[in-house]
């Protein structure tokens, strides 16, 4: 008899095999009882019958309460109207622990109790869904970039200065100096791409920003690739090739999670390189003419915007050229324009607003001395982030994916909170 699990039970038909599994729910009727079971793996119908059975187990089986650990003994039939395709035949069981009053019952429940129960509410349909959605887009990641000569680079978390120069971060002490949770391990990935040509990380990053939007979290995961000998256009390429690759294997590799989470998936099949651009002057005017008269040149643009703006493509839309003035000290200057800058922020479909925000670096030493003191990066932590363009300093460009608003667009899911295991938010740091 194979002990095997529920995502491999195609590999056992017409075969008796034992699951650990946990009870997800269950009815019965007269002489048959349904178990629905998960193993971490997957979801699968146990059909357990009286006279297979014997009485006293058939009603034990019956009184099994929700999240009841247990090994399973059974056949593996095929059952079309599965979406798995498959379902099990019970023979046996045995009972690990008995649960009892599991707090998550199959009626609904607040999103704050929900969040308070996290740890637990994991074990969902949904959101065993949208984790499995966030995993294939990791999997899919490490696969693109390895397969395109990327080496992946750790930058450290601890950091002595801020990446963008924002305020919007959290202090600790590092012994006797002052240290900061990273908001980007871009700098460090730029220093590893004069060592290695492309690399790229993949690791959390914090904004201590006291927003409450469904868009936005404390503690989130990027995914930042940096090239040498790379301008603003072949990033941009890199990008769309990028998503494309990760919505596309999504769409062939979970194809179960996605009919659990109801995603409509006719926008997501439309996601394939090439994708549209439009500059941020010709975004300012769009905006005007859809009715925004809270916009000029020199703003930002906030959620209401982004979604005004993608609604108008059916793909995700890069916005280009930002002024200087509102993007980050690094961005070059476009040499034709200098008031704007060769960057790029790639909008989502459907409301999901900004996932990818890129540029092409400044290579030129004298320049970006001149950035220093416009900023007042003057100090020792920024020293070693300059002699990048004093020892052989070449074109360079690169972005960042944040993995959450990745996953939510992908998956359709609402609010950011449900694309990470543990949510860090505003008012939360529990479970």
């Amino acid at each position: 008899m194979a002990k095997t699990t529920i995502q491999n039970v195609s590999r056992h038909l017409n075969e008796e095999v034992t699951i650990g599994a946990w009870i997800h729910n269950k009815r019965s009727s007269g002489k048959i009882a349904f178990l629905q079971l998960r193993d971490g793996t997957g979801f699968i119908q146990g059909v357990v019958g009286k006279n297979d059975l014997g009485e006293d187990k058939f009603n034990k089986a019956k009184t099994l309460s929700q999240e009841t650990s247990l090994y399973v003994t059974g056949t593996v039939v095929e059952d079309k109207r599965s979406p798995l395709g498959f379902e099990l035949q019970i023979s046996d069981f045995s009972i690990i622990q008995e649960a009892e009053d599991y707090p998550i019952t199959p009626k609904e429940h607040g999103t704050e109790f929900l969040m308070d129960h996290r740890h637990l509410w994991l074990r969902s349909k949904k959101q065993h869904a949208v984790m499995k959605v966030r995993n294939e887009i990791i999997r899919a990641t490490y696969e693109f970039f390895n397969d395109n000569g990327y080496v992946k680079i750790d930058p450290p978390i601890l950091t002595g200065s801020s990446a963008e120069g924002t305020t919007e971060l959290f202090h600790t002490k590092y012994f006797d100096e002052e240290a900061y949770l990273s908001q980007s391990g871009q700098l460090y990935l730029e220093a590893a791409a004069m060592a290695f040509n492309k690399v790229f990380s993949f690791g959390p990053t914090f904004r201590a920003e006291k927003s409450k939007t469904r868009r936005h979290l404390i503690e989130f995961w990027m995914i930042e690739p940096e090239m040498a000998f790379m301008d603003h256009e072949d990033s941009l390429e890199v990008q769309e090739e990028y998503v494309s690759y990760i919505a596309q294997s999504v769409l062939r590799n979970c194809k179960m999670e996605l009919e659990v989470l109801e995603r409509d998936l006719t926008s997501l099949q439309k996601i394939e390189a090439p994708f549209p651009r439009i500059t941020y002057d010709d975004a300012i005017q769009l905006l005007k003419d859809k009715g925004f008269t809270d916009i000029d040149w020199g703003d930002d643009f906030g959620a209401p915007h982004e979604t005004a703006i993608a609604d108008s493509y059916e793909k995700p839309v890069f916005i280009t050229h930002f002024p200087t003035e509102i993007k980050a000290f690094y961005m070059k200057p476009d040499p034709e324009r200098a008031d704007v800058a060769l960057c790029a922020d790639l909008i989502a479909p459907e409301g999901y607003g900004e996932i990818i925000g890129g540029s092409q670096r400044i290579d030129d030493l004298e320049l970006m001395k001149q950035r220093y003191e416009e900023h007042n990066l003057t100090g020792d932590a920024y020293q070693w982030y300059l002699q990048l363009r004093q020892y052989g300093s070449v074109p360079h460009s690169g972005f960042g994916l944040g993995l959450e608003r990745t996953v939510a667009w992908i998956a359709g899911v609402e609010h950011v909170r449900e694309t990470i295991p543990f949510p860090r938010l505003l008012n939360r740091l529990y479970p």
